[in-house]
């Protein structure tokens, strides 16, 4: 699936396009819908179905100082949105220039020559979010393309949104995620070299660095790794400061079970399928070889109930 560079417009072999418009970040059940209904309205016209997307997220434009909260990168969805049946996915760069434009202005600008435009009811655009879906309609009927708003989608217990997904993750309960995102939140990052402690207490850990991804609860986890190659592998892994070495580094260190292969350089992706116990400090490196063995054994038995 192509990416596609917004901030020069929708390119001629993709006018007409049904788009779906949103942050997308996570792409959880009520994106989901969204995407659908946008490619459904392309396969029917026999148009382009397109994916646009922001980043950074505008979030971290107006509040750079935010905690880091996101739950996929731009590599992540793109691969979501391909799975998902869409044709292309357009990036907008969240910058000064788009955050300046009215919501005219973006539909100019980033929008010209679509033919549909599809978005969640509670979508906001515009300078001051002066655009919403009633905005939006206006628009289209002015420059001649379809609105259509898809209502939020809600489980048992309220709406789906990446707030509840990220209090669950925050709250260490990787089932509650899982059902929202209908998949396990993953992190994709570089391998990198670290101080080979868990080398030396004999759990060889991959080590990535968080980046811009959402901090679930500290702790240990049961992990699943999809290397670049298509091999899966189950594990056990931390992620947090590390309290039994100095100094406090915040890592994510997956150790994955009958591996022995170098990783260094490569990306990965870890999934979080089950928290095991929150990080802690031991008396003696001996003790925590004896845990990190205990969670392990723990981390076997729940990726075998999946």
């Amino acid at each position: 699936m192509e990416r596609l560079d917004g901030s020069s417009g929708v390119p001629d072999r993709m006018r007409g396009g049904i788009v779906a418009l949103g942050n997308f970040d996570g792409f959880h059940k009520g994106h989901q819908a969204v995407v659908g209904r946008a490619i459904e309205r392309a396969r029917a016209a026999g148009r382009p179905a397109l994916v646009a997307t922001f980043d950074p997220h505008p979030v971290r434009f107006f509040r750079p100082e935010a905690e880091p909260f996101r739950l996929t990168s731009l590599n992540q969805r793109q691969r979501l949105f391909a799975e998902a049946g869409a044709d292309a996915m357009i990036v907008f760069p969240f910058n000064a220039a788009l955050a300046n434009l009215t919501a005219d202005e973006f539909v100019t600008q980033r929008l010209a020559g679509v033919g549909g435009v599809v978005t969640g009811e509670d979508f906001t655009f515009g300078k001051g979010r002066g655009g919403n879906v009633s905005v939006l309609g206006e628009l289209g009927r002015k420059y001649g393309f379809i609105a259509e708003a898809v209502a939020p989608v809600s489980d048992s217990v309220d709406v789906i949104s990446s707030s509840r997904i990220r209090e669950a993750l925050q709250a260490g309960d990787c089932a509650a995620a899982t059902q929202l995102l209908t998949r396990p939140f993953a992190v994709e990052g570089i391998v990198q070299h670290g101080d080979k402690n868990g080398r030396q207490l004999g759990y060889p850990t991959a080590n990535v660095d968080m980046g811009t991804y959402l901090r679930p609860r500290y702790g240990i986890y049961a992990v699943r790794g999809r290397l670049a190659d298509g091999a899966v592998l189950d594990g056990a892994a931390s992620i947090g400061i590390r309290p039994q070495f100095e100094p406090p580094k915040e890592l994510l260190e997956p150790h994955f079970f009958e591996f022995s292969g170098d990783l260094y350089g490569q990306t990965i992706e870890i999934e979080f399928h089950a928290f095991l116990r929150d990080e802690a400090k031991f008396e003696t490196l001996e003790a925590l070889t004896r845990q990190i063995g205990l969670d392990c054994d723990q981390a076997r038995e729940a990726l075998a109930k999946l």
